[in-house]
């Protein structure tokens, strides 16, 4: 299969893990087929689910319309968890031969991203847009040609109803204290070529990557003034056990590729009351004048 209706050529990749979703499931497949740029394809890698979620779209034809049919790829297989049902998609992305009738990539011209069911593209302009940034950020920057690229954009958080801004610059101390969501990443598909997600790590596989395309694959990060999807919250990573682990895996993750610096990135979050800026963003009562100020800072930066 292949797609060509789009004037840009730029090919997005967008996968959907899922494990008994409900009805959250289609919510997020409604939000992409919506999307008015058309270069894309959908990949569903489905952990058997048992609760008809994926069985009962099937039956009652959610896939047979025209756009749904020539774009969506499903795929059911048991994974060991969300990353690596993650990693089972970008394998049949990236293989070099694939009978699965995914479209070959095309290095600095396909891009691969995730939404997790439930969340969603916050308008039908959101990969129209990413597409127009690709394409000019391609003509602006020939000397960069050969260098993979992550586009980001920001967030609207539907928990806190209030969006959540992500820095236009990303120096080495914002990569210490987070790097944007992986709702709201747009990937080079070559930066999952050589190696995806390292299972080993339960809550931070994401961020561990993220780290991995900069510092090891040379990666450009490039921020889209775009509101790329609405997160629904809520989930395993924000549970008290996972935030235990989350810290964690943050200090390893951190020291592999910063070493000492990490340390000193450390106490200066301490320093500067993190914490409570943490507590802040994730309160509902102050969400909003907090991420507000956040956006306001970042937009004098941009």
């Amino acid at each position: 299969m292949s797609i060509t209706n789009s004037v840009s050529g730029i090919h997005f990749y967008i996968v959907v893990v899922s494990f008994n979703p409900g009805e959250k499931l289609k919510k997020t497949l409604e939000s992409i087929y919506r999307q008015d740029y058309r270069d894309y394809e959908v990949v569903i890698e489905d952990s058997e689910s048992d609760d008809q979620s994926l069985s009962s779209l099937r039956e009652g034809g959610f896939f047979d319309s025209d756009i749904a049919k020539d774009r969506t790829h499903i795929f059911v297989e048991k994974d060991r968890g969300i990353y690596d049902g993650m990693n089972l998609a970008l394998s049949r992305i990236t293989a070099e031969q694939s009978n699965s009738g995914i479209t070959a990539p095309v290095s600095g011209r396909s891009y691969v991203m995730f939404l997790n069911c439930g969340d969603v593209f916050h308008d039908r302009q959101v990969l129209g847009r990413i597409a127009d940034a690709a394409e000019e950020y391609a003509g602006c920057q020939p000397e960069d040609i050969d260098r993979p690229v992550i586009f980001y954009g920001d967030q609207y958080n539907l928990k806190t109803e209030s969006v959540v801004s992500s820095s236009p610059k990303l120096n080495e101390f914002s990569l210490y204290r987070n790097v944007p969501c992986h709702q709201v990443c747009i990937y080079d598909v070559s930066l999952f070529k050589d190696r995806a997600y390292d299972i080993a790590y339960k809550v931070r596989a994401d961020y561990e990557h993220f780290l991995y395309c900069v510092y090891k694959k040379d990666a450009i990060t490039k921020y889209v003034n775009v509101i790329v999807s609405d997160y629904e919250g809520g989930g395993y990573s924000e549970t008290r056990d996972s935030k235990r682990i989350s810290e964690k895996e943050h200090n390893k993750i951190t020291t592999e590729y910063m070493g000492d610096k990490a340390k000193k990135y450390r106490l200066m979050l301490k320093l500067s009351g993190a914490g409570l800026r943490t507590k802040m963003a994730e309160d509902p009562r102050f969400s909003k004048i907090y991420n507000g100020i956040k956006s306001g800072i970042y937009s004098l930066k941009r």
